[in-house]
């Protein structure tokens, strides 16, 4: 079985992958419609600081301030300054209670 590592926002780097973080939604912003689909932004927090939740498509809309969600083999990008998490193609996220 493989080990996964619980990361935090301090480690998360451009460019790498997110193998298993949890984080708290402080903010959403509406949904809007790209040429690839609906994208959402919210600002997530753990306690080593900040970053942005980039939610595609189903995942738009299903989550609001206040929840606590977890994601796994995830991706990590930087945009405009900004740490930006996402599940990419092969990642997955949930909300815990």
């Amino acid at each position: 079985m493989p080990i996964i590592l619980k990361m935090k926002i301090s480690d998360l780097k451009d460019k790498t992958a997110v193998d298993e973080i949890e984080l708290k939604i402080t903010d959403v912003k509406e949904p809007t419609e790209t040429r690839v689909g609906t994208v959402q932004q919210a600002t997530v927090e753990d306690d080593t600081g900040s970053a942005t939740l980039t939610l595609w498509n189903e995942q738009a809309g299903a989550y609001d301030v206040g929840d606590v969600v977890k994601i796994t083999k995830g991706w990590c990008k930087e945009y405009q300054g900004q740490l930006q998490v996402s599940t990419g193609k092969f990642g997955a996220i949930e909300k815990l209670e």
